[in-house]
């Protein structure tokens, strides 16, 4: 069984995550390694600001990149990746979602993986062959950090950590993979494989937006994605991808959580659906892009 660290944070500013987070890692027994390269991924799926409960918040990550710095080192080099997508462009994405200011106060790295050197990788999920090209920062990075949001999806039940990575492929035009999304997760899992994942949980969307104030953290995407699962009332047995990340070594569905009981925040997360707050507000900053009729 894998650990997951489970933290209830109440209040949402930079001291109170990154306590919250440092809460999460010693109930894992997880230390920080010595590191010059750290990359994070946050979850930045469309135009919808961390309000909405659909991206990472990023407060959130200001507090992780606190915690490297004062933990690890304050010249450690940071860098916050995202890529374009067929209905995102991260140059947008970066300024409305509210990267942009976080990288000029926090003085870090913003990068559009789908601009930025890779290499192909070969890989094999069950009996299916794929193809990626890899960035060379996540590669080269000595420490790959994950931090996703846990929100329901229509094809794949969940995205968390494990779809999370579906935003590393550089390739822009992702839909072309949705007729095969769970072995492309997997596989792109397999290629692109993350130290840690953070899980911000402070705001959640489902039938409406909710201060839910969780934090996770777990070395195992299979393990904290069976946890999110199971707050948002999802039996992980369901999740097609948590089944084959599982038999493909990425981690177990089997899990001990840690901390706060995830009883009280599963009574608490909101009914399945996305809110009508999400929609209007990712539709409206579309709208001002004339980024519109791109939806899908």
């Amino acid at each position: 069984m894998s650990l997951v660290g489970s933290v209830e944070c109440k209040t949402r500013n930079v001291d109170s995550i990154k306590k919250a987070i440092w809460e999460a890692f010693r109930l894992i027994d997880y230390k920080l390694p010595k590191a010059e390269k750290i990359v994070i991924k946050p979850n930045m799926c469309y135009y919808w600001d961390w309000s909405t409960g659909q991206t990472t918040d990023p407060l959130f990550v200001a507090a992780l990149i606190d915690l490297f710095r004062e933990e690890i080192s304050p010249d450690v080099k940071i860098s916050i990746v995202e890529s374009d997508a067929s209905a995102m462009k991260c140059k947008y994405a970066f300024k409305y979602l509210g990267y942009e200011k976080l990288a000029k106060d926090c003085n870090v790295d913003l990068v559009n993986l789908s601009t930025v050197e890779a290499e192909k990788a070969t890989v094999k999920v069950a009996d299916e062959v794929f193809e990626f090209m890899v960035p060379k920062i996540i590669r080269d990075a000595d420490l790959c950090v994950n931090v996703p949001k846990m929100k329901y999806m229509s094809f794949t039940k969940i995205s968390a950590a494990l779809k999370n990575i579906y935003g590393c492929n550089p390739y822009p035009k992702k839909f072309e993979y949705h007729s095969k999304l769970d072995k492309v997760i997997v596989a792109l899992n397999k290629v692109m494989p993350f130290n840690l994942h953070v899980l911000d949980g402070l705001t959640v969307c489902g039938s409406k937006t909710l201060r839910l104030g969780i934090v996770m953290a777990s070395q195992d995407p299979v393990a904290i994605d069976s946890v999110a699962a199971k707050i948002m009332g999802i039996n992980p047995k369901s999740v097609v991808h948590l089944k084959l990340a599982e038999k493909e070594g990425l981690g177990k569905r089997s899990f001990v959580v840690k901390g706060a009981n995830i009883d009280y925040f599963r009574k608490r997360f909101p009914e399945k659906g996305l809110s009508e707050k999400a929609i209007t507000l990712g539709y409206r900053v579309a709208c001002k892009l004339g980024l519109d009729k791109r939806l899908v």
